[in-house]
């Protein structure tokens, strides 16, 4: 093996190693709760969300209140989103057609509290512990 070989062959051992290092802090920190996107629907508004179980244990069951203000910043409704399972280290995508709301008057969501939170091995107030939101849809979302 030449020097070049021996090096290439250290740098990607090394990013291997913090790659895995980096997932398994990734997958210890909590839930993560994306809003996807917003499509209207014959109901209303179509929410779209993906979450991923970063914890270790499974999450047989989760639902989280969700108050969703307009596009004047008031709340327009309080809404209980049952997310179901969420298996450890994988990611779910979960919709929910919310009658009566115009996707387009939807300006933030925020993650006001999650009543159900069971697992084997998890508390109740875990799963709004250290949890991350984001969003890709035309409204924000808060935790």
């Amino acid at each position: 093996m030449t020097v070049r070989t021996l090096l290439l062959s250290a740098m990607l051992s090394a990013a291997a190693i913090t790659s895995a290092a980096g997932q398994e802090a990734a997958a210890s920190k909590g839930l993560d709760v994306e809003l996807n996107a917003l499509a209207g629907s014959q109901k209303g508004c179509l929410f779209t969300f993906v979450a991923a179980n970063g914890f270790a244990q499974d999450v047989s069951k989760v639902s989280f209140e969700f108050v969703i203000f307009n596009d004047k910043g008031t709340v327009e409704r309080l809404a209980l989103l049952d997310f179901r399972d969420l298996p450890a280290g994988k990611s779910k995508v979960r919709q929910f057609d919310v009658p009566g709301i115009k996707c387009e008057t939807v300006k933030n969501l925020l993650i006001n509290d999650a009543p159900v939170c069971e697992g084997e091995g998890i508390e109740k107030a875990r799963c709004m512990d250290g949890i991350v939101t984001r969003s890709k849809a035309t409204a924000g979302l808060e935790g």
